[in-house]
């Protein structure tokens, strides 16, 4: 369906493999962790609309993939994930991420996250299209939240539950549950493992936290 003209492009994440399963698996991972942001499945690199390579935030491709096609992806290394089997990754160029996929799923946000805390540290923010995939709004991030909302924020992303919030914050649990409120509201955010981007990419909490 095409945007109304003037209306922000959801940012494009291609996803470059053969493996139907696996392309359709690494789907729901990222879609839970950028909802808003549209998510292209391709099966060969010949396939990817290569005029278009600047409208895609990432490539998260298979090692395959980056063979058959390496003079492209080099040229787009710093937004191309390989995404590798065990020790596979140590025959690949170190100019690319690699991201070991043979590892549960807890860990493979994690592996993704990193990659986001990485990319903020090194860039000191985000483009704007990257902010409306998680669903945040373009106001201020500095004012956005409230310092409570933040501490209740990092909390919640690294696993507590309003109790155990509430008695580390010394407030009632009423308190904490406004607070989760506001501060899903503000930001249009309701999943955890959003919030969790948000949180990681602003610098709010690290990875090793969660």
């Amino acid at each position: 369906m095409p945007h109304p003209q003037g209306t922000p492009q959801p940012p494009q994440i291609a996803i470059v493999m053969s493996n139907t399963l696996a392309a359709l698996g690494l789907s729901q991972i990222i879609g839970r962790m950028m909802p808003h942001a549209r998510l292209v499945t391709y099966a060969a690199p010949g396939d990817l609309p290569k005029e278009k390579a600047e409208s895609f935030f990432h490539f998260f491709i298979s090692p395959e993939a980056l063979t058959a096609d390496a003079p492209f992806f080099r040229q787009y290394r710093h937004k191309t994930i390989v995404l590798v089997r065990g020790e596979t990754g140590a025959l690949l160029p170190d100019t690319f991420h690699c991201i070991n996929i043979c590892r549960p799923e807890e860990e493979l946000v994690r592996d993704f996250l990193r990659l986001a805390e990485h990319s903020h540290a090194a860039r000191g923010g985000k483009p704007q299209a990257v902010r409306e995939a998680e669903g945040t709004p373009p106001a201020s991030e500095s004012s956005v939240l409230t310092p409570r909302e933040r501490e209740v924020l990092r909390l919640v992303v690294a696993g507590y539950i309003n109790k155990e919030i509430a008695d580390r914050l010394a407030v009632s649990l009423t308190t904490v549950i406004s607070h989760r409120k506001n501060l899903t509201e503000k930001l249009g955010i309701k999943s955890v493992s959003a919030l969790t981007v948000y949180a990681v990419t602003r610098g709010l909490i690290s990875v090793d936290e969660i």
